[in-house]
């Protein structure tokens, strides 16, 4: 259990001002390897070389109380999360989860109960908020994007316009949310994009030379800005053709053209007032990088009870 990685860290009880921290495993069932070091990483950088208004105001062994209270409407998202940060810091912790990933929630609802050591609760209180008010405010937008595309066949897909470092969460977000995750990054799927294709000297080039170096059976998708290309991209037997800022009307043409040979992405200018309309051009994807790149937050507030 202990080692000598920081940022994961039990405050050690015998000496309540010592800089002495000990790294924690974390339990829940979401929390892999590289949310735990996001976790860790987050930790270390809020509390440093220790809390100096906890360590002055606190008893390290006083215990208390407190509620994880929804200060607006929203999606629940990240509960997993915000229980690993308290337990990182202090596995004596207890977070006793009210609400459910993915469920609604409204103004003034109880999302968690949370019990241990006050010191450990106050220093562990605004990183868990961070990452838990980011994620409802994700999957709250995404569940937005998802019913207003209802009883159309389109799905909507994030991007990687994610914050640096917390892909990860974002993308857990998306899917608690209703959404769909797109390719998590460069290594895991192909998009021959505007510039690749320039480099290569055109679409076919780019598709026969990736047809040829691809190791493993992975799909193709080819990002297109007019109707000419998305015939191009057809012909040199795209999987995928991604319709990159294009019209409603021209949307509905490829659409049309294509007839169900290769799916369909639409992607750029995509908002909320506009999606259903996207959608009803009978693209099979709708990719909304606002899910992610510019998502508000939710009000979600941590109050002492006694």
């Amino acid at each position: 259990m202990a080692g000598s990685l920081p940022g994961c860290f039990v405050e050690n009880g015998l000496k309540p001002f010592s800089t002495a921290f000990v790294f924690v495993e974390m339990k829940p069932k979401m929390i892999d390897s590289r949310i735990q070091k996001i976790i860790r990483d987050a930790l270390a950088e809020d509390i440093g070389t220790g809390d100096i208004t906890t360590r002055g105001t606190v008893h390290p062994k006083k215990k208390s109380r407190a509620v994880a209270v929804a200060k607006e409407n929203f999606i629940v998202a990240g509960l997993e999360v915000f229980e690993a940060v308290f337990q990182c810091l202090d596995p004596d912790i207890v977070v006793r989860k009210v609400a459910a990933d993915g469920s609604r929630v409204r103004k003034g609802a109880v999302l968690a109960r949370v019990e241990g050591r006050l010191s450990g609760i106050l220093q562990a209180e605004r990183t868990a908020l961070n990452f838990f008010q980011r994620m409802c405010g994700i999957a709250t937008l995404t569940a937005a994007y998802v019913d207003a595309v209802g009883k159309t066949k389109a799905k909507i897909y994030d991007t990687r316009k994610t914050v640096p470092g917390l892909r990860v969460l974002d993308k857990m977000a998306v899917r608690l949310g209703g959404g769909t995750n797109h390719r998590f990054g460069l290594f895991d799927a192909v998009l021959i994009k505007d510039n690749h294709i320039e480099a290569a000297g055109g679409i076919a080039p780019a598709v026969a030379i990736l047809r040829k170096q691809l190791k493993k059976p992975l799909r193709i998708e080819v990002e297109t800005k007019n109707l000419r290309e998305v015939k191009e991209a057809l012909v040199c037997g795209a999987d995928i053709i991604m319709l990159d800022n294009m019209t409603i009307h021209a949307m509905k043409k490829a659409v049309d053209w294509v007839a169900g040979r290769a799916f369909i992405e639409a992607s750029g200018n995509v908002t909320l007032k506009r999606v259903r309309e996207i959608a009803s051009t009978g693209v099979d994807m709708i990719s909304v990088g606002a899910l992610t790149h510019s998502v508000r937050a939710a009000d979600i507030s941590l109050r002492i009870t006694g």
